[in-house]
């Protein structure tokens, strides 16, 4: 034969071939068909004694949910799910509401978890003594001892910026001192210019024998790097890990994130406060007008300049390292004045610290509380407090952003103002564009700055983290930032 003859025969069976395939495939789907078909006339043939075992069933859980201790919220939201939906809300219910669909990462935080509070058992101990200033602050102190199991800190010199650029060359400061290690952990990492200047300084103490430990979420990074980032960091001496990694498959685990901002230098130096490492929270986006106002193209969101951001360097008598996971700006005090405590929390324990922490301050304050906050979505408890401290004749003010970077949680934030306004309780918008701060102030005594929300996830579903402290300046500095914020802020209450 020759080549054309042979090119000629070869087409129709290759035709042939494909064709066998694709009657193959539409076989598979008709005989699907066929069989769903058949089997659901099978049920139905049951389909009373069906439905008695799915409403029974239906019932046996809704009790079960109503006496978990969990918010009421979520009590309520699976209840009318489930009972409205019966078959389709039982099943979302058994894939995501149950606490043991996370139970081979809880198990695993867990063993981490025990293995912490072994080492901080001994600091805890020593801890217990410390003096603070009235009742009220060692019960708080007490509740994170005891309960979280985080340990409080004196001698501890600690600086609240308000400025994110201000603060962002202090880090870099911080950075270029280290001698042993240096551990970040961010939420969103942007490969970009900030970004840039950050990881020369890394690589370049890496080079030096600094061991440099990078840990980002991975759904809070999306878009801002790509799947080189973390080869391309280890090519530089720098160690990467993602957080929970994006997998294309259903897996419970994937609606908890890490929402935590923290650097940490050699245990003597630690970072903490809103923002995240990328552009938009130094205001290097691209600016365009819109309604008057101005904020990043792209629409993503705006960082105020002064955004919170927190530093703390810590050190006993023979300059030992203190406080291994602080975050604010530094203020040199006498010892003891100064008490700081450093708190996490997480979604795959049964205890909400940071919700706990929020609503112990709001509860003993006297004369004034003050809260930044970017998203307002709060359980029934955070708002009969908010409510009661405000009847009760405390200065409750709240300053949520004044242009949103989501609309649809915006909407849903200012649902909130009508109860809260109605109490006595002072909602602002911050006006000149979106703030991301979250960082609350009682009485002149005590604050707190970190990366925790007032909203269900922050306070539910993310791993989180923040800074308590007291008896320092940087208290007033946070109350100062207040101060500086409400002329910019537009009183929608």
């Amino acid at each position: 034969k020759t080549p054309a003859t042979e090119n000629a025969e070869a087409i129709p069976t290759s035709w042939s071939g494909r064709s066998r395939c694709l009657g193959g495939y539409f076989g598979v789907l008709w005989h699907g068909f066929i069989g769903s078909f058949w089997l659901a006339l099978k049920l139905n043939d049951y389909s009373t004694a069906i439905q008695v075992c799915t409403s029974v069933l239906d019932i046996l859980i809704t009790l079960r949910i109503y006496g978990l201790h969990i918010n009421s919220a979520y009590k309520i939201s699976w209840i009318i799910l489930i009972l409205l939906f019966p078959i389709f809300g039982l099943t979302i219910y058994l894939l995501f509401g149950r606490s043991g669909a996370v139970s081979v990462m809880r198990r695993r935080f867990g063993k981490n978890m025990t293995m912490l509070r072994r080492y901080h058992a001994p600091i805890l101990q020593q801890r217990r003594a410390l003096p603070y200033p009235d009742r009220i602050t060692r019960n708080h102190v007490r509740y994170l001892q005891d309960r979280a199991g985080y340990p409080a800190y004196d001698n501890t010199d600690v600086t609240f910026y308000g400025d994110t650029c201000e603060a962002l060359e202090a880090q870099k400061t911080a950075l270029r001192s280290a001698e042993k290690f240096i551990f970040m952990e961010y939420h969103a990492i942007e490969d970009a210019s900030a970004w840039q200047e950050l990881e020369d300084i890394l690589a370049e103490r890496a080079a030096h024998g600094v061991e440099v430990r990078v840990f980002y979420d991975d759904v809070g990074s999306i878009g801002f790097i790509n799947s080189k980032f973390v080869k391309k960091l280890a090519g530089r001496g720098i160690q990467c890990r993602r957080f929970n990694p994006v997998i294309p498959i259903l897996n419970v685990f994937m609606n908890n994130r890490d929402h935590r901002k923290i650097t940490v230098v050699d245990g003597r130096v630690g970072f903490t406060g809103g923002y995240n490492l990328a552009e938009e929270y130094f205001n290097r986006t691209h600016l365009r007008p819109v309604e008057g106002q101005r904020h990043p193209a792209g629409g993503r969101r705006r960082a105020r300049p002064d955004a919170d951001f927190l530093r703390a360097v810590g050190r006993n008598a023979e300059g030992s390292p203190r406080g291994r996971a602080l975050s604010a700006r530094c203020a040199l005090h006498r010892a003891g004045e100064c008490v700081v405590l450093p708190y996490a929390d997480n979604p795959l324990d049964d205890e909400a610290t940071g919700e706990n922490v929020y609503l112990n301050m709001i509860r003993s304050a006297k004369d004034y509380v003050y809260i930044t906050t970017p998203y307002l979505i709060l359980s029934d408890e955070m708002q009969r407090t908010l409510r009661l401290a405000a009847s009760s004749g405390v200065d409750v003010r709240i300053i949520t952003p004044g242009i949103p970077d989501k609309k649809l949680i915006f909407s849903v934030t200012r649902s909130y103002y009508a109860s809260l306004a109605k109490s006595g309780v002072r909602i602002y918008e911050y006006a000149p564009g979106f703030i991301h701060a979250k960082q609350c102030v009682t009485d002149g005594t005590e604050a707190v700055v970190g990366t925790i929300n007032f909203d269900f996830r922050s306070l539910y579903l993310h791993f989180e983290n923040a800074c308590w402290f007291c008896g320092c300046s940087a208290v007033a500095d946070v109350r100062r930032d207040f101060d500086a914020l409400f002329p910019v802020c537009r009183e929608v209450t």
